[in-house]
């Protein structure tokens, strides 16, 4: 069983403290413990292995959800279930409990669920995938055509050296939580970096602001076990008592938390770690993994193009005429055109095994529309879909035809059933992101 060593020189748990912790005890314990659902639903029904990157990173996610979508109505919720038990726990209380033992098994659990939630973002940015280099697509749009957050996410990926950087600050961080003697270091890594998560997320209209801020509440409940010493060592350079509380665990079955230890490390870290590393090696999961037409990769210019056989010259003010095409490595093609286009506002981390979930490199941005599409390629026929859900019931059919390595011509019915003539040139575009992994962007460049 834990005892507490220096016994003699323990304070004794206030009336008002004792109250205080069973309010946060409570109120933690509900926010870290799977309570709902959603919960065992990403543990037991899976489309692939239970232990993959994917289902491991919903795990790591979870949080408390009573109502609706993810708000902080659900804290609130939490905060009222924790009064009441609180004000219950007062009323049935006994004098023998060992308010030290319960604190210290509190932080156990806060400690281990923290890490998770820091290590599960950390691998996906250390393996840079999370903001991936940007598309051919993203490439050509328009910068006001972006959201503030696709911005940022962009900005993220064309550096992936720093994204990694910032993986395996989170990493660290959370392996440090893993030690009940570095937990207070780690805290102190985790409370800048995520509440600059935090703070990026409100600047920048993304969707994770609820969740770092949760990760923050966590860090901020580790750090008050050590803050008011550290306040007293550091700021005001007086001697402070260390900490008192020593578990120690004497009974065979209490050493099992050695081997429990074992396997969440095993798990969230060494099978996590290698999982996000094949992920990486295969391709960023923002996007298709489907092959595209072959020999087709590029950005091209529509030097010709008819609407029920009437020509219509080049225009960035038509909203019917098409002004470039990009055909991406994977399924995807876009049209530029004047065109108006409802914004898919996904702003939160998702990882789709379904190509048509994957709609990062449409997401918050627009001037473009884009397509998934299948190939015939017996009669040379590509049959495209829109990839944005608020045109999910637009498709067009086109033959292609591929005269030189450089020209596509496209024949076919569009998303309103006119017929379509388009004659694509590629343009040799040299990209400055691209051409500075080659060479390295302190060398001189020439594009």
């Amino acid at each position: 069983m834990a005892k507490e060593l220096f016994s003699d020189h323990s304070p004794e748990w206030q009336g008002w403290k004792k109250n205080i912790f069973r309010f946060f005890g409570l109120y933690f314990l509900i926010q870290v413990l799977p309570l709902d659902l959603r919960f065992f639903k990403h543990l037991f029904v899976t489309e692939d292995w239970a232990f993959s990157y994917r289902n491991i990173f919903y795990l790591s996610k979870y949080s408390p959800n009573f109502i609706g979508q993810e708000s902080f109505a659900n804290w609130l919720i939490v905060a009222v279930l924790a009064g009441v038990g609180a004000l219950i726990w007062s009323r049935i209380d006994k004098p023998t409990t060992d308010y030290n033992k319960l604190y210290y098994g509190i932080r156990v659990l806060v400690r281990y669920r923290l890490a998770l939630g820091v290590i599960a973002y950390g691998f996906i940015k250390f393996f840079p995938l999370q903001s991936p280099l940007p598309s051919l697509s993203n490439l050509n749009t328009n910068y006001g055509d972006f959201t503030a957050w696709k911005l940022f996410s962009l900005g993220l990926g064309v550096v992936p050296n720093y994204q990694s950087f910032l993986g395996l600050v989170e990493i660290v961080g959370g392996l440090l939580l893993l030690h009940r003697k570095t937990a207070t270091i780690g805290t102190l890594i985790i409370l800048p970096f995520t509440g600059n998560v935090f703070v990026s997320n409100i600047a920048y209209e993304g969707g994770e602001y609820i969740y770092s801020f949760y990760l923050i509440t966590l860090a901020l409940f580790l750090f008050s076990y050590d803050a008011l010493r550290l306040f007293t060592l550091v700021s005001l350079e007086k001697p402070t008592l260390p900490n008192k509380y020593q578990p120690v665990f004497q009974a065979n079955w209490q050493k099992a938390r050695w081997a429990l230890k074992a396997v969440y490390i095993l798990l969230f870290v060494v099978v996590y770690g290698a999982e996000t590393y094949a992920a990486y090696k295969k391709g960023p999961y923002q996007f298709p993994a489907k092959q595209g037409l072959p020999h087709s990769e590029g950005v091209y210019n529509v030097s010709e193009f008819k609407i029920n056989s009437t020509p219509l010259p080049y225009s960035k003010t038509d909203s019917t005429r098409w002004q470039d095409v990009v055909f991406e490595k994977w399924n995807t093609l876009s049209i530029k055109s004047n065109r108006s286009v409802k914004l898919d506002l996904t702003n939160t981390e998702e990882i789709h095994t379904n190509d048509d979930d994957r709609t990062y490199e449409l997401a918050g941005s627009q001037g473009r529309h884009y397509y998934s599409y299948e190939v015939d390629e017996k009669q040379h026929v590509l049959h495209l879909k829109n990839r944005n859900k608020h045109y999910a019931n637009e498709a067009l059919e086109l033959h292609y035809s591929q005269p030189n390595d450089s020209t596509i011509v496209l024949s076919g019915i569009n998303e309103r059933r006119d017929s379509v003539y388009a004659v694509l040139h590629k343009i040799n575009k040299k990209y400055l992101t691209f051409e500075a992994q080659k060479t390295g962007r302190r060398s001189g460049l020439k594009l």
